[in-house]
């Protein structure tokens, strides 16, 4: 015989606990074994009842689903914590999987994700829905810019760069800085060419903000 897949479900909305057992009650094999209103009951009963999956809302009387997910994990090891939130917030997410569930939806996406959603983490499999995972995506891509922000600023320009970026920033021309540095107008332009890569800089005006905020030239210099 195959074992059925055992859930609870937790959330203090009573129109949130019908709508999801009316997606659930649909699946072959699978079975509610409770309903709670919050999160102390929530970690009671997963004690109790040891289900496969609990379905927990985040905001909870009594106990958040935070630390109910924390502290169903340390009671329960074995049961996978499906969490059911309105908060479409990267910290938000990392808070939820750090404290140990294994998924994320967004109540907005209930229907269409819901059921997916148990099937994953009773696989042990983590679950963000599209919205959550675009959301996770976008802090990858915004942390990666900072950490080259963070590069760029550690990174400091040699003294003859420093008096090239000086002049740049002034509004010189190519070859007046050649004339007033004692080089070739070719070396200038080598020199634009290192200091914009190695600064991270695609045109003057951002060279310009640059030597300002480093203190290189005076805004009231323009």
């Amino acid at each position: 015989m195959v074992k059925k897949l055992r859930i609870l479900i937790a959330d203090d909305h009573e129109l949130v606990r019908r709508g999801i057992r009316g997606l659930l009650h649909a699946q072959s094999g699978w079975k509610i074994v409770g309903e709670v209103k919050n999160g102390r009951e929530a970690v009671e009963k997963a004690k109790k009842l040891r289900p496969d999956v609990i379905i927990l809302d985040i905001g909870m009387p009594n106990l958040d689903g935070l630390e109910a997910t924390r502290q169903i994990r340390e009671a329960a090891p074995n049961t996978d914590i499906l969490v059911l939130t309105m908060h479409e917030s990267n910290q938000m997410v990392r808070r939820v999987l750090e404290a140990g569930a294994r998924g994320y939806v967004l109540k907005s996406d209930l229907a269409g994700h819901l059921v997916k959603a148990v099937k994953a983490v009773a696989k042990g499999r983590v679950y963000l829905t599209p919205k959550v995972s675009e959301i996770m995506l976008k802090e990858f891509v915004d942390a990666g810019t900072r950490s080259r922000q963070r590069e760029h600023s550690r990174v400091r320009p040699t003294p003859r760069e420093i008096e090239v970026i000086r002049l740049l920033a002034e509004g010189k021309a190519n070859k007046a800085i050649a004339s007033e540095l004692g080089i070739t107008t070719r070396t200038v332009e080598t020199h634009r060419a290192k200091v914009m890569l190695k600064l991270g800089l695609h045109s003057l005006t951002q060279l310009v903000h640059y030597a300002i905020r480093h203190n290189i030239v005076s805004p009231e210099s323009f």
